[in-house]
């Protein structure tokens, strides 16, 4: 039943990033958040936009363009080391910064799921919010760019709106900056899941809930996650629903606000 919970919950999650507007990982998150710990949430959800930047990359890779990948995309990766170690120091401390009875459930704020939880609330605003989805910065400040987008990227998968708002000035046409901003979200990708692997391999020697490794319900997950935005982009076109993107949006800000407060 788990596994079928998890593919399903995967594949709708993908899909609908078609229709929301909004981008895969910010929807896959809280998705793979619900059935595993945190920081396997997050590298699961690397695995599958890497994937989904390789299947752009193979359309339309060659229209990167080498200048922005070096102003904007080196410094990416540099700071993705540094939020994914910060991630990883995060899922290993065990303190708890408080905790509540909620009907008869005790709720643990931890760290790493408050920091993770407010990266959700705050990105699902960014990419929502009319004002900030416009924000275009110009292109001098793509160094700080690339620092912001990949220390995010490190931290909890955040890079898309952050990394869109900074290519978007820097006179790529639709085809470059498709690739580009593809090839800068595979960097980042692959550094953070190089990062994540020692933590990661760690969590497959933790037994789950029937005493199982997690390890088959997050492939179980990927790849039903990778066939709902593929058989997605293959049936529509993508589009955004101004109600549908609302209530993703509040369903997005009530899981990270849950995540923060340790009722998740």
């Amino acid at each position: 039943m788990e596994y079928a919970l998890v593919a399903t919950v995967a594949l709708l999650a993908a899909g609908l990033t078609l229709f929301s507007g909004f981008g895969l990982g910010t929807l896959l998150l809280p998705a793979f958040a619900a059935f595993f710990p945190t920081e396997v949430a997050v590298g699961a959800t690397a695995v599958v936009h890497l994937a989904n930047s390789c299947f752009k990359l193979a359309l339309l890779g060659r229209a990167a363009v080498p200048r922005v990948l070096l102003r904007f995309g080196l410094p990416a990766v540099a700071a993705a080391v540094l939020g994914a170690l910060l991630l990883e120091r995060l899922a290993a401390a065990h303190t708890e910064l408080a905790s509540y009875d909620l009907a008869g459930r005790v709720c643990r704020i931890t760290p790493i799921g408050l920091v993770v939880g407010v990266m959700i609330v705050c990105f699902a605003a960014l990419e929502w919010l009319p004002g900030l989805k416009r924000l275009e910065i110009p292109p001098k400040y793509l160094p700080l760019g690339g620092v912001l987008s990949g220390f995010f990227g490190g931290l909890s998968g955040h890079q898309g709106a952050l990394r869109s708002a900074f290519l978007i000035r820097s006179g790529l046409d639709r085809d470059q900056f498709v690739a580009t901003a593809a090839v800068c979200s595979a960097m980042v990708d692959l550094t953070r899941l190089a990062v994540y692997a020692a933590a990661a391999a760690l969590a497959a020697e933790r037994p789950g809930p029937d005493g199982d490794s997690p390890v088959p319900l997050v492939a179980v997950g990927c790849v039903a996650a990778f066939v709902g935005s593929f058989v997605g982009s293959r049936l529509v076109k993508k589009m955004t629903l101004a109600w549908l993107q609302a209530f993703v949006a509040a369903a997005l800000a009530l899981f990270g606000l849950a995540m923060a407060a340790g009722v998740l």
